[in-house]
């Protein structure tokens, strides 16, 4: 037999895809619910993409007070480097919206799109790897997160203490992980 080439669909995934096989069982008030979740998952990742060149690039936006505008540009004020990877171990690194140190002062902006509130702990958890990797003591430094969300800034309240917990949190589970697969080894 010889079978149909698909190569203009080689890395991509469908919506009724097999392997995410829960479609199967939707109504269709559902299925309108997930996918436009999903087209809304997408806008948030190409507004990502925007953003990180708009910012990479210096351009300026509009003051309109619109989430995006203000992510943008408070980044670009601060001299922010966006998508920035934050790394402890194999089992712990992540990706920060926009990041910046300078005389002391780490500064963490968190750009959302949905309509779902934002959780604060990521950020904490991102302040807490850029402790771990660059070797900082979060009762030493001062730390600002904001979360853009809904045509709004939200400063999120922390203590150094928050910080110091996860920290210690990532280390004790990554060390457990690591021992995990040493005995999956053995």
């Amino acid at each position: 037999m010889n079978f149909n080439v698909h190569s203009n669909l080689a890395g991509h995934h469908a919506f009724l895809s097999p392997s995410s096989n829960a479609w199967v069982n939707y109504e269709e008030d559902k299925l309108d619910r997930v996918y436009f979740a999903m087209q809304e998952a997408k806008r948030g990742s190409e507004l990502h993409a925007f953003a990180q060149m708009a910012i990479k690039h210096r351009i300026r936006q509009v003051n309109n007070r619109k989430t995006l505008n203000l992510y943008i540009n408070d980044a670009i004020g601060f001299r922010m480097i966006p998508e920035q990877t934050l790394y402890y171990s194999e089992n712990c690194f992540g990706t920060c919206d926009a990041i910046a140190f300078e005389k002391s002062v780490l500064r963490i902006h968190d750009l959302k799109n949905g309509k779902t509130e934002a959780s604060p702990r990521q950020l904490q958890v991102y302040a807490a790897l850029f402790c771990l990797e660059y070797r900082h003591d979060p009762r030493m430094i001062d730390i600002q997160l904001r979360i853009y969300q809904n045509n709004e800034v939200l400063e999120i309240p922390h203590e150094p203490a928050d910080i110091l917990y996860i920290m210690e949190k990532i280390r004790s589970l990554d060390k457990r992980i690591r021992h995990l697969r040493m005995e999956e080894m053995h």
